[in-house]
């Protein structure tokens, strides 16, 4: 392949890396099909003390073990697992559950929002996501934005319409740097119609799209990072609606 001006521009299709996923994460027999991701690791735990979630395997990574369990819902057994945080790891633990037989994933997790009128706790339904991120162009040719799979969305919002909770389609900007929003780049992505900001989601969608698994996401709104300035506005305290995302996730996935 040929230099291009900027490393992250030599985007090679090629269908085989030196590392694959299945040389370090083996297929399990019995895998479940379906896949909640959650960020909500008090969600977790919550489960595992309860005896309502048991282990499957374990992920090493030299951050430390990263368990994956299954639970049973509806009856149907589902994976879980949290994908740690920023788009590489995720994106890395992603392949990985995928090399063990997940084959349909939804994600819930919280956001920054770009417009403080969004109430902490509004719920937002990816649908495309702004590549200011590194991972996805591993992945995916360069290109501006990547979206969802549509089938995932459907899914999603059939299950928000029938449990009457009110939510937003939206673009989401994804950026490896929170520390590097800047006023000027966040008034740009709101002219653009991004109304969330994360470090997650353009990556899970290029991997999807890549290994070509279903993969949705439901995000809610957290702290408030647009261009007046951050308010924190106690987000990652919300207990009651992560645990209820938790769920609707995981009846989302079993629409899929």
């Amino acid at each position: 392949m040929q230099p291009q001006s900027y490393p992250i521009l030599e985007f090679d299709p090629a269908r085989e890396a030196i590392i694959e996923p299945q040389r370090i994460s083996a297929r399990i027999e019995g895998m479940p099909e379906r896949c909640v991701i959650t960020f909500f690791k008090e969600v977790i735990d919550e489960l595992v003390a309860g005896g309502q979630a048991r282990l499957v395997t374990t992920l090493n990574w030299e951050s430390g073990p990263n368990p994956i369990y299954e639970i049973d819902f509806k009856g149907e057994r589902l994976a879980l697992f949290h994908p740690g945080v920023g788009a590489p790891m995720a994106a890395g633990f992603l392949e990985e559950v995928i090399a063990m037989g997940c084959r349909k994933f939804i994600a819930c997790g919280g956001c920054g929002v770009l417009d403080r009128r969004l109430a902490v706790g509004h719920l937002l339904v990816p649908a495309a996501a702004v590549r200011d991120e590194g991972t996805s162009y591993h992945y995916l040719p360069p290109a501006r934005e990547v979206e969802a799979s549509p089938v995932s969305i459907a899914a999603i919002e059939a299950v928000l319409d029938e449990h009457k909770v009110d939510y937003l389609r939206v673009k989401t900007w994804t950026v490896d740097a929170p520390y590097r929003e800047t006023h000027a780049k966040a008034a740009l992505r709101l002219s653009e119609g991004c109304l969330a900001v994360e470090m997650e989601t353009a990556a899970f969608f290029a991997v999807a799209s890549f290994r070509r698994v279903e993969f949705g996401q439901i995000l809610y709104s957290g702290d408030s990072v647009d261009v007046n300035g951050w308010e924190g506005r106690g987000w990652a305290s919300r207990a009651e609606i992560r645990r209820n995302l938790f769920w609707l996730a995981a009846e989302a996935v079993l629409r899929l």
